[in-house]
């Protein structure tokens, strides 16, 4: 009953807005307490902004720079709340972790010009992870709101001889918009994606090769996403609009409907 219950709740999260993950999230639990750690461990849920207290800059907050009630920045690899003995990737790991949010910022101006970005590692016995986190929120130009979150979990582990190495990457994408006009009214669109890909790649440089490889699977990836999000979310409710609506006014509707039963009568006769 326990695994049918979890798999409804989850399958119900799935369909609801992202934007409102959090309030569906709380109704869940309270509706199944004893669900609550399955549930906050597989529901992505929005990506929220804190800001640097040493460096002014903002990053981004998640499960995976969290020890306790406290968050660690990639800017200045500090918790906020202070945090004596929070977990603290390898000398080597971080030096790649600075590497990489720097290429991020770079590739985030780039492909959504704004928004925030960070990146974040820890070792492994048989290696080492990180997470890929990337937030944009709309200008809200246009009257027209939205967000896209974006999740990339990515595990390394480096082969025998260490010249190869296997990739295991597992992306989230959140994104929903929100239009509001006086003609038209409120349109809401939104949805998620996941995604996994593994793949072996050779290795030469720690740095170099495994920033390559890493961001390389991840813009491949965000590449597939957007046009999975354009075709099954937008690209069906164009569809379904253009079915429901016409740019024909009354008058043309009837000629085009008078013509047609014209023609019906006269195949028929």
């Amino acid at each position: 009953m326990g695994d049918q219950q979890l798999d409804c709740a989850l399958d119900l999260m799935r369909r609801l807005p992202p934007q409102q993950v959090e309030k569906n999230l709380n109704d869940l639990v309270d509706l199944c307490p004893r669900l609550v750690d399955d549930l906050l461990s597989a529901v992505d849920q929005p990506l929220k902004i804190a800001r640097d207290k040493e460096t002014g800059k903002e990053y981004l907050l998640c499960d995976y720079n969290r020890d306790g009630d406290s968050y660690r920045s990639p800017w200045s690899n500090t918790y906020d709340p202070p945090l004596e003995d929070g977990a603290l990737p390898s000398d080597k790991l971080r030096k790649f972790e600075v590497e990489m949010n720097a290429a991020f910022e770079a590739y985030r101006n780039a492909y959504f010009e704004g928004g925030v970005s960070s990146v974040y590692f820890w070792d492994l016995d048989y290696g080492f992870a990180g997470v890929v986190l990337i937030k944009k929120i709309g200008d809200g130009l246009r009257n027209i709101e939205g967000c896209w979150d974006s999740i990339h979990v990515i595990e390394i582990q480096e082969k025998a001889g260490g010249r190869h190495a296997h990739y295991k990457l597992t992306s989230t994408v959140m994104l929903w918009l929100q239009m509001t006009k006086q003609a038209s009214g409120m349109m809401n669109l939104g949805g998620s994606v996941t995604r996994q890909v593994e793949a072996d790649h050779p290795i030469n440089d720690f740095v170099n090769t495994h920033l390559m490889n890493i961001g390389k699977m991840i813009e491949d990836m965000e590449s597939k996403i957007r046009s999975t999000l354009n075709e099954v979310y937008f690209g069906k409710t164009k569809q379904i609009v253009g079915e429901l609506r016409t740019t024909l006014d009354s008058e043309e509707l009837k000629r085009q409907k008078k013509i047609a039963t014209d023609i019906k009568g006269g195949i028929s006769k």
